[in-house]
């Protein structure tokens, strides 16, 4: 499925294509606790990177570091040439970010249509609702039942659906698919796949095969530390992925 009607689109920028969002020796953490050590990471103005890595090796503080929820101890982030480090996560959302928490990415007490309404507060695209309905149409079934009791893999469209509607130029989705039925994991996954097309799509997902479907680039994190980087193709036949994954 393609996404003729979400086809969003960077302007013409001065930064290497390979580069809309640069990172260069990021330190993270939370309070003393570090867990990021010089992390090196670019991502292209459009197509899928993944961040692969066993629980506990820094992915989603990456994600959070990168959205801002957690300070920077040293290092930069630059999207589209403009450092974005120091500035809080609704100025980054402005800026571009779109992204969708491991948990809690929901309203639960409100309906659909509210959680999307407020994923549309700043979006004066009258139509964009609609567009977001096209892509995920089992939400139009449900607009009207809370979010809280929709089913995992209703939640986690609703949840990607809300952050598009901010018009992203770079979408950060951590574990899109965590407690997500099989024959829905299907769905988001061409949904990601099609939206892949348009803008930067990064994903943090222990599903590989998914992972590495999606994704032109792959990062393998170890230890705070980037273990492995290359093409997706290269990332999957290279022997040393398992021994990074493994608990």
């Amino acid at each position: 499925m393609s996404s003729p009607a979400l086809a969003f689109r960077r302007s013409i920028s001065a930064v290497p294509d390979d580069k809309f969002l640069d990172i260069q020796n990021l330190d993270a953490g939370y309070g003393r606790s570090q867990v990021l050590f010089g992390v090196n990471l670019s991502v292209p103005w459009r197509g899928g990177v993944a961040i692969l890595g066993r629980n506990g090796a820094g992915k989603t503080t990456l994600m959070k570091a990168i959205v801002g929820e957690l300070p920077v101890l040293s290092g930069a982030i630059q999207l589209d040439g403009r450092g974005i480090g120091t500035l809080p996560t609704e100025q980054r959302i402005r800026h571009g970010i779109g992204y969708v928490p491991q948990e809690h990415s929901v309203f639960a007490k409100l309906s659909v249509r509210d959680n999307l309404a407020v994923g549309a507060l700043t979006n004066r695209d009258s139509g964009a609702v609609d567009r977001v309905l096209e892509i995920f149409p089992k939400l139009g079934q449900r607009l009207d039942q809370f979010a809280g009791t929709l089913s995992g893999g209703e939640r986690k469209m609703l949840a990607i659906g809300r952050a598009m509607l901010s018009n992203p130029k770079i979408l950060l989705l951590d574990e899109p698919t965590e407690g997500v039925w099989i024959g829905v994991i299907e769905e988001i996954t061409e949904r990601l796949l099609a939206l892949s097309k348009d803008i930067a799509v990064v994903i943090v997902e222990q599903h590989l095969d998914l992972a590495l479907r999606i994704a032109t680039q792959a990062y393998v994190l170890d230890r705070g530390t980037v273990a492995m980087a290359g093409s997706a193709a290269a990332i999957r036949d290279d022997a040393r992925l398992f021994q990074f994954l493994a608990p």
